[in-house]
Parts: structure tokens; C-alpha cells; sequence
């Protein structure tokens, strides 16, 4: 099962290769057109839609429930729903705040409830998509709820090296329990998507950047690359993290990527883990 990265390219790529795709995504709209790109082209690909909304931990458990009902195996697990500096501060479902909450929160919950499919693949991959902004993160979980104050890109980078830090605390818990299960990051570096008006917004500073110097940000379908490699490639290694080549790894084609020294504190990555387990109920 895969989630829909940017321009639906990683899907497409899973059907041309005859896997079985799950498009899971809040809209049912979007996916029926992602559905429609991709059997356009391939009429006999095996590719379905779930509504899946990672700001709600009940959606996240429903997804799940009915994936397990209708599968027996997940043999690859793409995390990259993504919200991306909002003006305010807002909140999920559940009251946690909205980029951490759906970009690292959901992600932990959408895992550990798929971890008995995943497990019975045997050689399942789970990939996080963080960004270049997690070099900027920050590890202090204390307030990670951001209510003591809010400032977007900062929390934005929180929940980024979240998502990185997630993936190689998952790897090696899986190596420790036997899980079978690799944990791979990626980042897209800086890609033309709808991101950013989905976000600020398109009269916000970022989305008239995004508008007015389109030329700083690389096509969506080679940003989706380094997610395709860490998914797909039998040159992703366990425990890695993939992301563009060129210009501080904002651009060009997967290489491995830097890990930011933070993410690298094993003490704060099992904080964030229990912090994950005891803010989402879910344990693996």
C-alpha cells in the first residue's frame, strides 16, 4: 500500500510495476482524478482510493481497521500527507497542533495500527517524508504541542525532523524486536507543489515566492524522486535517508541526504517516541 506523493507519480510507478495501490487522502474527489491519471495510461493497473484524513486519530483507526479487513500484508508504507506553515496556529481533531499533529502524529498512529500487515510481509518498508527545513528542527519535546507560543516555520521544522527521527528510531526498534520491517526517510528538497498555498497561503510571502520566482523550486515529479527511491530502489538501505544531489539538496536526482546531528540524540528520539505513543494512545 502507498500514499499519494505530489503529482501522484509514486503511485503510478507502483501500478506500472503491478503492485496493488492504495491511494489514501482526505478527498474522494482528488483521489477519483488521481485514479482516473494513472488508469489513463495504465487500464489494468490495480489502484484504489480510501479516505484517510491524518488530522483524526478516529479516521486514522477507521483507514486501518478497514485495510486490515481487506488485506492480508502491506509490503510498503509511503507516509507523506503534509501541512506546511499555517499563518495561526491550529489544531487536529484531537486538539494537538496541526503540523505536528498531522505530520508526525498521524503518521506514528496510521503505523503502529498497519504494524501486523506490515509485519506480515516480511520485508515491508515504512518511508517518512521530512524536509530540508528539519535541519533547523528542534528536539525539545516539551513543548511540542506548541502552546506555549507559535511560530509556523519553526513548528513546521519540528514536525519535519519528527518524521526523520521517527523513521530511524522505527528501524531500529524493528532490527531489536524483529519486526522485518525497514524504517527509510526522505525529503523531496524544494519542489513545485501546492504546498505552500495550501499552507500560508498564495498571498502569504511564501506562496507569492512560490507564484512570482517559480524557477527556485524543481518540477513536483523530481522533487517525488527521492521518495520513489527509498520506496522502490534495492539500493535503499535500511535506516537511510534520500534526497536531492544538487544545491544543499534542493534539487536534482536521490543521493543520500545529511541527517541533521539533533536527530541523531537517541535519548530524544525515545522521548518523542513516548511522547507518540502516549499523545495518540497507540503502541507497537
Amino acid at each position: 500500500m502507498k500514499k499519494e506523493p505530489p503529482d501522484g507519480s509514486s503511485s503510478r510507478s507502483g501500478s506500472r510495476a503491478g503492485a496493488k495501490v492504495v491511494i489514501a487522502g482526505r478527498d474522494p474527489r482528488k483521489g477519483a482524478e488521481a485514479i482516473a491519471r494513472i488508469t489513463a495510461g495504465m487500464p489494468a493497473a490495480n489502484v484504489r482510493h480510501e479516505t484517510l484524513d491524518l488530522a483524526s486519530l478516529a479516521s486514522v483507526a477507521r483507514f486501518a481497521a478497514q485495510l486490515r479487513d481487506k488485506e492480508d500484508r502491506v509490503d510498503l508504507l509511503v507516509n507523506n500527507a503534509g501541512v506546511m506553515v499555517p499563518p495561526e496556529r491550529r489544531q487536529t481533531a484531537d486538539g494537538f497542533e496541526l503540523q505536528f499533529g498531522t505530520n508526525h502524529l498521524g503518521h506514528f498512529a496510521l503505523t503502529g495500527q498497519l504494524l501486523a500487515l506490515l509485519h506480515a510481509s516480511g520485508d515491508a518498508r515504512v518511508v517518512l517524508v521530512s524536509s530540508v527545513a528539519a535541519r533547523s528542527g528542534s528536539t525539545d519535546w516539551y513543548d511540542w504541542n506548541a502552546e506555549a507560543g507559535y511560530s509556523a516555520m519553526p513548528v513546521y521544522a519540528r514536525s519535519k525532523i519528527a518524521c526523520l527521527m521517527f523513521a530511524l528510531e522505527l528501524q531500529r526498534r524493528s532490527a531489536a524486536a524483529g519486526w522485518n520491517i525497514s524504517g527509510i526517510a526522505a525529503h523531496p528538497g524544494v519542489a513545485r507543489t501546492n504546498l505552500l498555498y495550501n499552507g500560508p497561503g498564495p498571498s502569504s510571502v511564501y506562496g507569492r515566492v512560490r507564484s512570482l520566482l517559480p524557477f527556485l523550486f524543481q518540477p513536483a515529479a523530481q522533487g517525488a524522486l527521492p521518495l520513489l527511491f527509498a520506496a522502490t530502489s534495492p539500493d535503499a538501505k535500511a535506516g537511510g535517508y534520500y534526497g536531492p544531489h544538487r544545491l544543499g539538496e534542493t534539487r536534482g536526482y536521490p543521493v543520500d541526504a545529511k541527517v541533521p546531528s539533533q536527530a541523531l540524540d537517541r535519548e530524544a528520539a525515545e522521548r518523542l517516541w513516548k511522547v507518540s505513543e502516549d499523545s495518540t494512545g497507540v503502541r507497537f
